[in-house]
């Protein structure tokens, strides 16, 4: 069945009992603020609520439903799995998981695969692996890693701790010790880091950047920084690191980011896009890395029959349908049309950038607006959005986006805007 057959269907009542936020919020514990909604079902780009009403979503469960909702590749690779084989254990080979393996492998600068169920616990695979080496390969006492400020790492207390926004870390102190924070694209931080904080028994083992900040305000890597990082790594045996749970898996473009900075990290992370919505994480490293032995990490659930062979078929089909090809032109198309809303609000709008289709509009300042007030009027509209931070408004949908529907979003920003500014 196609995906437009699939958003021609008719909607029939929900199966469900009638939703109630009321009923929800006595059992559901507040870990989100939730925008007015309840969703149930969904097609290519498009989603409906319980009251049948259709959005155009541009949120794609944060950067994460790479082909959209129930593509036929993905409906067709959940149904045969789930029919052959679900879940073992890793105490067993598991096909699925070394043909999964091979392609992030054959795609990608990596050597060895790990994997588990999110990007915070790829992150956190990632941080004991660089304890581990600091310990045994560079000798250090007391490693330390260097990550940035306003990164974003995951909610675990370790890559919360990574995590360089004190927000996310208020009232879970104390934090796990080891990290230290540098700007952003600014390397004489990284180097003056590096210097001063090699005293003793403590040294600095690793950084770990994303290559684009996401939660922390769409912010691409700059080129030159990331390649002096190389170079000091490099130097010192310094393993560099690189979050791409947001960023890759074709999202900029290409199929990692870091391809777009002109170097090859040591080690790096994957999660939301790699299994178009199916939970998985990998961590991915060199080969000259890949110090772990039996039993020093495991996951119960990751790389599990399900989740690998729902993820190869995510995977191939970027191949396939030349998806790469669809992120580069319609990320151009994105920002362009921003671009030009933005001349058309210059007191409210301040940037657009981003790389294929994760991209950011920010908003001034000392504008009154804030990137909720812009979501929350697009939603009115039937656009789904999603703020990353108080101050810019992300732009994350399917990687099947078409020309269509890049037009009706940027028409509806424009309504949005027009609303919130009047």
């Amino acid at each position: 069945m196609s995906i437009q057959s699939l958003v021609e269907q008719p909607i029939h009542p929900s199966n469900m009992t009638a939703f109630s936020a009321d009923s929800f919020n006595q059992v559901v514990m507040s870990t989100y603020g939730r925008f007015p909604i309840a969703l149930e079902r969904g097609a290519g780009c498009r989603v409906w609520d319980t009251q049948g009403r259709e959005y155009l979503d541009f949120v794609a469960g944060i950067a994460t439903c790479t082909l959209g909702h129930a593509h036929p590749v993905m409906v067709e690779a959940v149904t045969r799995q789930i029919q052959k084989l679900h879940h073992v254990s890793n105490l067993y080979y598991i096909p699925e998981q070394g043909e999964l393996a091979k392609w992030i492998v054959d795609h990608s600068c990596a050597d060895r695969v790990f994997f588990c169920n999110s990007g915070a616990e790829a992150n956190e695979a990632a941080i004991k692996l660089a304890r581990k080496y600091a310990h045994t390969v560079l000798e250090i006492a007391h490693p330390i890693i260097l990550t940035a400020h306003a990164s974003f790492h995951g909610r675990t207390l370790a890559t919360v701790t990574a995590t360089g926004q004190p927000k996310y870390q208020k009232n879970f102190d104390p934090l796990v010790p080891g990290f230290h924070y540098v700007k952003y694209n600014d390397i004489k931080e990284v180097e003056a880091a590096v210097t001063e904080l090699d005293e003793g028994n403590y040294r600095v083992g690793a950084i770990l950047l994303e290559p684009l900040q996401g939660e922390g305000g769409v912010r691409p890597g700059d080129k030159k920084y990331f390649q002096r990082l190389r170079e000091i790594c490099d130097e010192t045996g310094i393993l560099l690191i690189f979050d791409e749970v947001q960023v890759g898996m074709g999202r900029s473009g290409k199929l990692w980011g870091y391809e777009h900075l002109g170097v090859e990290p040591d080690i790096f992370t994957s999660a939301k896009g790699l299994g178009g919505g199916i939970p998985i994480g990998a961590m991915m490293s060199k080969k000259f890395c890949d110090i772990f032995e039996p039993g020093e990490h495991a996951s119960t659930f990751g790389g599990n029959p399900f989740a690998c062979g729902v993820a190869l078929s995510v995977c191939q089909a970027l191949e396939k349908e030349n998806i790469l090809e669809n992120v580069q032109e319609q990320g151009a198309h994105l920002r362009e049309g921003l671009k030009m809303i933005a001349r058309k609000y210059p007191h409210h709008i301040s940037e657009v950038r981003g790389w294929g289709l994760i991209n950011g509009m920010e908003i001034k300042e000392d504008s009154s607006l804030t990137a909720a007030d812009v979501v929350k009027a697009a939603m009115d509209e039937g656009l789904l959005l999603v703020p990353a931070g108080p101050k810019v408004v992300r732009f994350v949908p399917p990687l099947i986006v078409t020309d269509t529907d890049i037009n009706q979003a940027l028409h509806t920003v424009e309504k949005a805007l027009a609303k919130v500014t009047a």
